[in-house]
C-alpha cells in the first residue's frame, strides 16, 4: 500500500516538473512549435518592392528574381508559370530552429507576391552609390533578409566538387551565405549574343529578360523546372549555376531571368500583375472586324475618281 502511494507521489512530482518546464519555455517562446511558427512568419512576411520611375534597376532596389514561363521540352512533368527565386531552409533544421541556417538553400517556386523569402536587394560590389543605375557588365550582389531585420544573406556560388553540388542535377550549387566575398558577385548580360557587346554599359531595364552570370565561375543562373525538390513549403524546382546553349550558341530560356519591381498601382503588388496591352495585330484584326460588321462606316474610294483623266483624241 505504501509502495503504491510512493509511486503515485513520484509520478505527480515528475509531472509537475514537466509542466513547470513546459510553462517556462512557453513564456520564453522556446517551444518547438513557437520557434517553427516564428521562422515561417518571417519567411512569409509581405514585403514591398521598389517602384522604378525611369524603368531601370538601381542599387538599393528591392526586386524579385523571376524565371519567365517557357515550354519545357526535356520532360513531360515540370512546374508551369513564372517561378520566383526563393530561399529554402532545410526541412528538418527549419523545424528545430527559429533562425536561418548558413549556408541556406535556394529553389524556384510558383510565388507571384513579394514575401520575405523571395525579395532580394540590389547591393553594391565596388563602392557604387545607392540609387545609381545598374548597368550591363557591372558587378553587383544580391542580398536577402528572409523577413528578418538583423540578417543579410548573399547569393553565392562556387565551383562544384565531389562533396558540394546541386541536389538533383549535380551541377554547380547556388546558395545563400553571410560571408562577403567575390563569390557573391554577379553580372547582368543582354540575352541576344549578337547585341551583347553593344549593350555593355547600358542601364539594365526592369521587368525585362536578362542573363545573370556568376563572376567567379562564369556560369549562368538557371532554373530546372523538371527537377523537383521537397522543401519546407512543398514541391519546388531546383536552381543551379550552369549555362545552357542551343545549336546557335544562344542561351536557352532556362537562363532567362527578370528583375521584377513593384507596381505603382496600390491594388497590384508587382509589374507582372499589370494587364498587358493588346498586340498590334490584335488591334488590326479588331479594326477589320468593325469594318466588316458596319460596311457603311468604311470610306471606300471612288473608282472613277481614282482613274487618271486621259484626253480624248480629236
Amino acid at each position: 500500500m505504501y509502495t503504491l502511494i510512493y509511486d503515485v507521489f513520484l509520478s505527480l512530482t515528475y509531472f509537475t516538473e514537466i509542466m513547470k518546464d513546459f510553462l517556462a519555455k512557453r513564456d520564453k517562446g522556446q517551444l518547438l512549435i513557437q520557434r517553427n511558427r516564428r521562422l515561417k512568419e518571417n519567411l512569409l512576411r509581405p514585403m514591398q518592392l521598389s517602384i522604378s520611375e525611369d524603368g531601370y534597376i538601381h542599387y538599393g532596389d528591392k526586386v524579385m528574381l523571376v524565371s519567365p514561363e517557357h515550354p519545357e521540352t526535356e520532360a513531360d512533368l515540370f512546374l508551369r508559370g513564372d517561378l520566383s527565386l526563393c530561399m529554402t531552409p532545410d526541412e528538418i533544421k527549419a523545424h528545430l530552429s527559429n533562425e536561418l541556417e548558413v549556408p541556406c538553400g535556394l529553389s524556384a517556386a510558383q510565388i507571384k507576391i513579394p514575401v520575405g523569402r523571395n525579395t532580394f536587394t540590389i547591393l553594391c560590389a565596388a563602392g557604387e552609390v545607392i540609387g545609381q543605375v545598374l548597368r550591363y557588365g557591372q558587378n553587383f550582389r544580391l542580398g536577402i533578409t528572409g523577413g528578418f531585420d538583423d540578417r543579410m544573406l548573399y547569393l553565392s556560388s562556387d565551383h562544384r566538387t565531389l562533396l558540394k553540388s546541386s541536389k538533383r542535377s549535380w551541377l554547380q550549387e547556388v546558395s545563400l551565405t553571410h560571408e562577403d566575398s567575390y563569390l557573391n558577385c554577379w553580372q547582368a548580360a543582354f540575352p541576344d549574343p549578337q547585341l551583347r557587346l553593344e549593350y555593355e554599359g547600358s542601364p539594365v531595364p526592369a521587368n525585362t529578360k536578362i542573363l545573370l552570370t556568376h563572376c567567379h565561375t562564369n556560369r549562368g543562373l538557371a532554373a530546372h523546372r523538371h527537377l523537383f525538390l521537397r522543401t519546407y513549403f512543398g514541391k519546388e524546382a531546383e536552381v543551379a549555376a550552369h549555362t545552357y546553349l542551343d545549336s546557335h550558341r544562344v542561351e536557352k530560356p532556362k537562363n532567362h531571368w527578370m528583375l521584377v519591381t513593384g507596381a505603382p498601382r496600390k491594388d497590384l503588388s508587382t509589374m507582372l500583375d499589370l494587364p498587358k496591352p493588346p498586340a498590334e495585330d490584335t488591334r488590326a484584326l479588331e479594326q477589320v472586324r468593325e469594318q466588316v460588321s458596319d460596311p457603311g462606316a468604311r470610306n471606300t474610294p471612288d473608282v472613277h475618281a481614282c482613274m487618271p483623266q486621259c484626253a480624248l483624241p480629236m
